[in-house]
This record gives C-alpha cells, sequence and structure tokens, in this order.
C-alpha cells in the first residue's frame, strides 16, 4: 500500500497541482477512509458504492460541522479519481454519493478605522515591529494569503517594479501590485532583517523568525491576533480577515469585479463575488438615496 499511497502523493502535487496543504489535507482523509477498512475488513482500492455509503455514514457521525464533512467527501473523491485515472478501478464508486453543501457565509471585514488601529498597535521599537508591519501592509495592501506571505521569496519581489510574483494554489503564479506603503516599510525590514542571524537554507525567505527560519502560519495568526487585541478589536480576526478587507474595501471604492478576481487569484469569478455583499447602512443609504418613495 505505500507504493500506492506515493503514487497517489505524486498525482495530487504533480499532476493535480494542488498545495502541499490540500495535498496534506487529502492523506489525511485518506487515512480515514483507510483505518474504517482496516477495521471492517474492506478493500480500499475496491470498494463498492454500498460500503463506501457506510463508511461515510460512521465518519460522519461524530462531525457536526458540515464543512468539515463536506472536505472529508472532497478528499474521498480525489482518491477515487486518482484510481480510476490509473485504472486500478473501472467505475468511481464515490461519484454518487451526496454529501452537505458548505454553507456560505459572509466574510469577516474590518472597516478602514480598524486596520488602522491595528496598524498603530504594532510596536516599532520592538525586534520584530518593522517586519510586523511589512508583514500587515501586505496582508492587507495586496491580499496575500498567508500561507503565500511566509513562503514568499525575496528573489520574487520587485520593488523598483511594484510587483511581487505570487505563487498561489495549485501553484499557479500571478503579478500582484505592491502598493507604495509597503514598499516603504517592506524597504525599512529589508534594512533591519540584513542585520538579524539566517540560517543560508533560508537566505531566500521574505519573512523570517529571530533564529532565521521562516516564519509559520500559527505565528502570523498569533501576531494578527495580539493586534487587534492591542487595538480593541472584538472581532474574530485571522490573517485571511485582511485579505478579505482587501477585497471589499476594493469593491466599495469602486474596483472592477474581474480586476479584484486577478489580484486575489481566484480561479472562479463566483468566489470573488461574495464581496459584492453591503452592510445595513449601505442598504440604507441605497434605499433613501434611490427608492422613489424618498425623492422628494
Amino acid at each position: 500500500m505505500s507504493d500506492l499511497s506515493k503514487e497517489y502523493h505524486t498525482y495530487l502535487r504533480l499532476e493535480r497541482g494542488y498545495s502541499p496543504n490540500t495535498v496534506e489535507g487529502y492523506e489525511q482523509d485518506l487515512d480515514k477512509l483507510r483505518a474504517y477498512c482496516e477495521e471492517h475488513g474492506v478493500d480500499l482500492v475496491h470498494m463498492d458504492f454500498d460500503a463506501l455509503q457506510e463508511c461515510i455514514y460512521v465518519l460522519f457521525k461524530d462531525v457536526r460541522s458540515e464543512g468539515t464533512q463536506a472536505r472529508i467527501l472532497a478528499g474521498i473523491h480525489a482518491w477515487f479519481r486518482f484510481l480510476l485515472y490509473k485504472n486500478y478501478i473501472e467505475q468511481d464508486p464515490s461519484e454518487l454519493l451526496e454529501g452537505p453543501k458548505k454553507p456560505k457565509h459572509l466574510p469577516t471585514v474590518l472597516t478602514l478605522d480598524e486596520v488602522n488601529r491595528m496598524m498603530a498597535a504594532i510596536d516599532l521599537s520592538s525586534n520584530e515591529g518593522h517586519r510586523n508591519r511589512a508583514m500587515m501592509e501586505m496582508l492587507y495592501g495586496s491580499g496575500l494569503r498567508v500561507s503565500e506571505l511566509v513562503n514568499l521569496p525575496l528573489s520574487k519581489i520587485y520593488l523598483h517594479e511594484h510587483y511581487m510574483l505570487i505563487e498561489g494554489k495549485g501553484s499557479k503564479q500571478r503579478l500582484v501590485p505592491i502598493s507604495p506603503v509597503a514598499e516603504e516599510w517592506f524597504g525599512y525590514w529589508l534594512q533591519e532583517r540584513a542585520t538579524w542571524p539566517y540560517k543560508p537554507e533560508f537566505k531566500d525567505y521574505a519573512f523570517i523568525n529571530r533564529y532565521g527560519r521562516p516564519l509559520t502560519r500559527a505565528m502570523v495568526f498569533t501576531i494578527v491576533r495580539q493586534l487587534c487585541e492591542k487595538a480593541g478589536i472584538t472581532k474574530t480576526v485571522s490573517p485571511h480577515t485582511l485579505r478579505h478587507s482587501f477585497a471589499t474595501h476594493l469593491l466599495q471604492n469602486g474596483a472592477d469585479l474581474r480586476v479584484i478576481q486577478q489580484l486575489l487569484g481566484h480561479e472562479d469569478l463566483a468566489t470573488t463575488e461574495i464581496y459584492t455583499h453591503l452592510d445595513v447602512q449601505d442598504l440604507r443609504k441605497a434605499i433613501l438615496q434611490c427608492h422613489p418613495a424618498n425623492l422628494k
């Protein structure tokens, strides 16, 4: 089974072009499926629809989140698509499986004032001050995903040309402009970074920790949440909230939806359309200004 697992990993990473995080998630889903098959004496490769349906029932029994259920189901679909693609099976038993649709929730968005308060909460006198400000400016000013930020190479940042080359989901590359403010703070960080020790193998990482290693996603989450606490922001905020805020503020100020789609690296415009939501004040303002009953 180990050879097949290696082949599956190669299929996900190279042939499908999934990110390391997606590959890891799908392999964890396969581990759940494998554990069930071993416990119930079922062939992992040649499961039929009835056996797979029973497996799903067992796996979902203790999982209440519809989003988590949908993610597990996606991993199972990926496994059987691989087996079909490689001719290990002649029919995909997961094809007719129905799972919960992942609910769509409007994203949490920060106001411009809240963003400014977070920026102001950064202690620039600390060793990490300029680094953290540069990171925050790139998350909010360019809409980067946290994984894109922590893996961003110095060699892909072209300050004189005012853009950076980002590798997003599925190893897809896109050009993203750098705002003048982000350029300024990143320049300060480069000066500071030159005085920090770093491991030779990590010298091309744009953002490093005090030990010369790349920052982790968890560390960026911690930094963002600590800044929210200092700024008195009670919303549930993550690095992705800054990406949501980037897109929403662009849209509110007249940016074209397809431009935002390209900046975010969304493959499907429908994904970007979630940012067309308006808050209650915007809705009320539209009624007061545009509805004929209110025009006097």
